[in-house]
């Protein structure tokens, strides 16, 4: 029994045995056994290996473009190219630095000069004034020392140009009122373009100047009307004096004319300045179509639609028939009038209405003739609101 077991633990441990695979390390060779088949690796030749073992590069560009070996003509045409190439960069940087230098001059030259006009400048505008005799004038820079006076002199001589352009010419724009009975009660400040004339330019004709359908009748029923005219235009005096003279070649019906040098220049607008009319403004009546234009005095203004150059336009009519109304009714204070009518987008639209109820005002009245009389006598508040 027991030689039994013996021998089969030896026969299990000799199985197992072969099974198992057997390594034998050496300096050079290593042996890997196997109970299949042997296999034999050299140590060495897995050194080389590792260290040939590097990544192949790859010119794709030359597997689908294939380039020729390169000639020695090529290769002196490459070089010919090169020197060509440093040869034209050198020249654009030559080049470049000249134009700089040229630049530099002449930023010196124009400084230079502007810096001699600007010193004449200040000699001519800040040199004091002098009398007759050549003798000079004192003033309330003559105590500074001679660079300052010279300084502040131009300092004004500049202000008061700018003064000129934003500010009128002079202080009153008309002259004093005549003696009753020669002076009208009441003034009309009419503005010229777009409320009497339209222009119109053309290459044919250049500039035209197109009359408002009843312009003359107009005029002569205002002016006939207790009512200074005043052509008061934000246009240069070169341009409208003569077109003026052609309205009223008589110098009948408008009494004086004011132009782009009697206004205020504000905010980019010419704007009018009823002060210096030397007028009662309680008495004044200003018609335009810009409102910006008499933002001083709006109270005093009657803002009228633009006139584009319409031939069935009557605005002037009732308007001439408005400032009569006014007139025959004697209104103490016409800003009264002129506030009402100035809620209206249009006041002639608005006076017409008026207009027309009154004659239907008057038609009842004839046929009732019985009735009372009161209307007879305010009729003109219709017109004026008082």
């Amino acid at each position: 029994m027991y030689f039994r077991k013996l021998l089969f633990l030896t026969k299990t441990a000799c199985c197992k045995s072969l099974k198992v695979e057997t390594k034998c390390h050496s300096r050079q060779n290593i042996w890997i056994i196997a109970a299949n088949s042997p296999k034999f690796y050299s140590n060495q030749n897995l050194d080389d290996r590792s260290k040939d073992d590097k990544p192949e590069k790859v010119d794709i560009l030359g597997r689908f473009f294939p380039q020729a070996p390169q000639t020695q003509v090529d290769a002196q045409q490459i070089k010919k190219e090169q020197e060509r190439f440093e040869q034209e960069n050198k020249e654009k940087t030559e080049e470049n630095e000249k134009s700089w230098r040229r630049m530099k001059l002449g930023f010196a030259v124009f400084g230079g000069g502007l810096t001699v006009a600007a010193t004449c400048l200040v000699i001519e505008m800040g040199s004091p004034r002098r009398d007759d005799e050549g003798q000079i004038i004192e003033d309330e820079f003559s105590h500074l020392p001679i660079v300052f006076q010279y300084l502040r002199r131009s300092w004004k001589e500049l202000t008061f140009y700018e003064k000129m352009i934003k500010e009128p010419s002079r202080e009153k724009l008309l002259p004093d009122p005549l003696p009753p009975p020669y002076q009208p009660t009441y003034t009309l400040v009419l503005e010229f373009t777009d409320v009497l004339v339209h222009p119109d330019w053309s290459y044919q004709t250049g500039w035209r100047f197109k009359k408002r359908p009843g312009v003359d009748q107009f005029l002569q029923a205002v002016a006939s009307s207790n009512y200074e005219i005043v052509i008061f235009t934000t246009e240069n005096a070169m341009m409208i004096w003569p077109v003026l003279d052609k309205l009223d070649p008589e110098n009948k019906y408008i009494t004086h004319r004011l132009f782009r040098d009697s206004t205020h220049f504000v905010d980019g607008v010419h704007v009018k300045n009823l002060e210096g009319l030397n007028r009662d403004l309680s008495k004044v009546i200003v018609v335009d179509w810009n409102k910006a234009a008499t933002k001083f005095h709006p109270q005093n203004s009657l803002i009228l639609k633009k006139w584009k150059g319409a031939d069935e336009d009557t605005s002037l009519l009732d308007l001439a028939n408005l400032l009569q109304t006014i007139a025959m009714s004697e209104v103490a204070d016409v800003r009264e009038v002129l506030s009402y009518y100035g809620q209206f987008e249009d006041p002639i639209a608005a006076f017409r209405d008026n207009q027309r109820r009154l004659m239907e005002q008057l038609e009842e009245r004839e046929k009732a003739p019985k009735q009372d009389n009161t209307l007879t006598r305010s009729w003109l508040r219709t017109f004026t609101r008082r």
